[in-house]
């Protein structure tokens, strides 16, 4: 596998796809360009997801993330780009992204977008004593 970004996500077979379970993932490094200033723009990535057939790679995972480093962006479409590729690369049951942006100019941003597949229905959450 390459050390160099890239644009393409890496899958594997989820080893338990009869049950729904939520995968959570954090990548506290993103970085994209502003596209009005040029300056660096930082954000702490999310994800939750219920995976169906597959999983995302996490290698390929931060190879992908890190493919935006050059790229300008504006929070709300790059959360929402991301989100698209990971949709199409795994065909989750549920996914949420949350990107939660570094301030910039006294203004902090979080940018929440799901996904569910039609017809998908968590399972009632369980509240323990």
């Amino acid at each position: 596998m390459s050390t160099r970004p890239s644009k393409e996500l890496e899958t594997f077979p989820n080893p338990n796809p009869q049950r729904d379970y939520i995968i959570r993932i954090d990548l506290p490094e993103f970085t994209c360009i502003c596209p009005k200033t040029g300056q660096p723009d930082f954000a702490q990535f999310k994800i939750e997801y219920v995976a169906d057939e597959k999983c995302v790679e996490l290698k390929a995972l931060k190879l992908y993330m890190w493919s935006y480093r050059e790229e300008g962006a504006f929070h709300e479409a790059v959360t929402n780009k991301i989100l698209e590729d990971l949709v199409a690369a795994t065909d989750p049951r549920f996914m949420r992204l949350t990107g939660v942006w570094n301030v910039r100019g006294g203004v902090y941003t979080t940018v929440i977008v799901e996904h569910r597949n039609a017809g998908w229905q968590p399972a009632p959450k369980v509240e323990l004593p």
